[in-house]
């Protein structure tokens, strides 16, 4: 008996390690193919504070390896995180053999909203956030000073913000995932409304970089897909029957 279970383990390690080697060959596969364009990638990027610069004013390499792995390493971000899906569906593939049928049904429409959540946060920062932080900021200081973003310096920034709100747009998904599991109810959730607005300028605080502006466009989203997260988690505060259970 103990070897059987010592052979499962076993073998549940093995596809462990296949699945996660499959996930990094996405990736590397991705980013293979998209290396060639990492400057057309980059000048897109950077595309929002290059519009919003003053006449004469051009972003600069304080660094003179940065040229090369600016672009190389937003690249290999871009490989990641247009990897996801294939990276879901490697954990999807190890974990969906032990659920049960009503619990599949229920988690595949999440995990793909999940997927179009994330994606739909970065979107919303390039194309949104980005343009009115800095706007902002390019436009403010004394006029005798000249503005030369550094490459490195802004790839960091526009990266955290890309994550911050990518993680930030799965909030409907966790909401939903906790209300199902009963961990909590959506009606516990209203009540603590309050403390949600202090905790969204909270988290919004470490996600962003320090400044306000940034905080308070990823706080005012968060709140309202929690508002969103609370009104389709009541199709997943029904416990299961245990015919369903069963099936």
């Amino acid at each position: 008996m103990s070897q059987a279970h010592q052979s499962g383990f076993i073998s549940h390690l093995i596809e462990l390690r296949n699945r996660v080697m499959k996930a990094l060959l996405s990736i590397l596969l991705i980013f293979i193919a998209l290396v060639y364009f990492a400057n057309d990638i980059y000048s897109f990027v950077a595309s929002p504070l290059v519009s919003s610069l003053p006449e004469n004013s051009t972003m600069i390499a304080t660094d003179v390896t940065a040229p090369f792995f600016a672009p190389f390493k937003l690249t290999l971000f871009v490989a990641l995180f247009a990897a996801i899906p294939m990276i879901l569906h490697q954990i999807w593939g190890f974990i969906a053999p032990g659920l049960y049928q009503h619990e599949k049904r229920m988690l595949i429409p999440i995990l793909l909203s999940s997927i179009l959540l994330f994606y739909a946060g970065i979107a919303f920062c390039y194309f949104v956030v980005l343009p009115i932080v800095l706007g902002f900021f390019t436009s403010v200081g004394p006029d005798m000073m000249t503005l030369s973003p550094d490459i490195s310096s802004y790839l960091s920034f526009a990266l955290k913000l890309f994550f911050a709100f990518g993680v930030a747009f799965e909030i409907p998904v966790a909401i939903m995932l906790l209300c199902w599991s009963g961990a909590t109810s959506t009606q516990s959730l209203k009540e603590k409304r309050p403390y949600m607005v202090v905790a969204a300028f909270v988290v919004a605080m470490f996600l962003t970089p320090p400044d306000v502006l940034s905080q308070t466009l990823l706080a005012i989203p968060m709140l309202m897909l929690f508002e969103l997260g609370l009104l389709l988690a009541k199709l997943y505060t029904k416990a299961p029957s245990e015919k369903e259970a069963n099936e």
